[in-house]
Formats: C-alpha cells, sequence, structure tokens
C-alpha cells in the first residue's frame, strides 16, 4: 500500500543519497536506500493505532515515500503542509536550544513536533543527515488507539536506523 509520485526508482535513490539517508544491511555494510525507507514506513505502521506514515523533505515539501491512509486524503497536500509546519519550528530560533539553533554535525535544533486534535496525533521526528537534515517521518496515530509516548520513542529509533555516518 505504499503510494509514490517518483518515476524512477534510481532517481528516489539518487535523491535520497544526496540527504545522506541509507540504511545498513545485514552485514553492517551501507545498502539501498529505497528498502530502508519501505521498511521503515512499514515498521511505522506497526504502531497501535497508526493511520498513515510518511518520510518527507521539508525544504522542497516532497513525500519521499508514503504508506496508508492521509488525513485530507492526498499524501502529496500532507506533505507540504507538514513540510511548513516543520520548516517553521525548525528555522525559528524561538524553537531552538538555549545554546542556539546550531546546525553543524548535520543535527537539526528540533528533535521532533507533536500536534493534538480531537481525534488523533501528528508526530513530525526530524532525522539527522550528512548533507542538511532537511528529512522528518510524519506519522499520523488515531486518539482512541495509539500511544503518543511509545510512537515518538519508535520514530526516534527509526530516525537513527536511517542514518549513516
Amino acid at each position: 500500500m505504499f503510494h509514490r509520485k517518483m518515476p524512477e526508482p534510481s532517481l528516489l535513490a539518487h535523491t535520497l543519497r544526496s540527504f545522506g539517508i541509507t540504511q545498513p544491511n545485514h552485514n553492517g555494510r551501507e545498502g539501498s536506500t529505497v528498502p530502508g525507507i519501505d521498511e521503515c514506513l512499514l515498521e511505522a505502521m506497526r504502531l497501535p493505532g497508526a493511520r498513515g506514515a510518511s518520510v518527507v523533505d521539508w525544504t522542497s515539501g516532497l513525500a519521499l515515500g508514503t504508506v496508508g491512509d492521509s488525513p485530507n486524503g492526498d499524501h502529496e497536500a500532507t506533505a507540504a503542509e507538514a513540510a511548513e509546519l516543520a520548516r517553521l519550528a525548525a528555522e525559528h530560533k524561538a524553537f531552538a536550544p538555549e545554546e542556539g539553533a546550531d546546525w553543524s554535525g548535520g543535527q537539526p535544533p528540533v528533535e521532533d513536533l507533536i500536534i493534538c486534535n480531537k481525534d488523533s496525533y501528528h508526530v513530525l521526528r526530524f532525522v539527522r543527515t550528512t548533507f542538511d537534515s532537511s528529512v522528518f517521518l510524519h506519522l499520523w496515530l488515531g486518539r482512541s488507539d495509539g500511544n503518543l509516548a511509545l510512537a515518538r520513542i519508535r520514530l526516534g529509533e527509526m530516525a537513527e536506523r536511517l542514518v549513516v555516518g
């Protein structure tokens, strides 16, 4: 149930590599980027209450991969809207740690964002990359059956596995 708008798998792999996103394979060497994202999204969907998940580039608003449902029925529109929110949080000093918004080492100044509404949660987890850390994981959880604490922990673990070096 993956939704992709990218015409060429090699284009997606090239785009992801340019962001420094890879997944190690079982022998510890760098593996294919595309299965890493797919596996991450499938793992996110196994969380209790998961309705949909995506990996998004917040500078362009491009969904690099999506699975499940979308709050407004359009994964690309959801990615663009979530990217606007991520960009605001990452680029404004009001949300930076006390020591300032230092992007050195490829680490974004914000770890994650949590949006709560009447029936769901949206968790945006920033992914550290070797290029500019402009990628985040977006998980949409049902409020009645989702576990926000578990989702936040698992997204952090997934984000760490997406980063090599």
